[in-house]
């Protein structure tokens, strides 16, 4: 059993700001928008205000921005 499983062990729902995020619905944890894997909310420090999506790692986050938006790599 993971960390995350039995009682109690609910997903939240969040809200990503701007440098904090606001719990709309409780939980212990939030998932990673591209890997899956379960964020616990005490370690949850990369997001996407304009998709309102969580990320494991700043990597992850950097490589989803590169995903999304090709345009990024020409640059430099």
């Amino acid at each position: 059993m993971n960390r995350f499983e039995g009682p109690g062990a609910r997903e939240a729902s969040i809200r990503y700001l701007d440098g904090d995020f606001q719990v709309t619905s409780p939980g212990a944890f939030v998932r990673c928008a591209v890997t899956g894997e379960s964020i616990p909310l005490d370690e949850l420090k990369y997001w996407s205000v304009a998709r309102q999506e969580p990320y494991l790692t700043a990597a992850i986050s950097f490589e989803r921005e590169l995903q999304l938006n090709p345009e990024l790599r020409k640059r430099g």
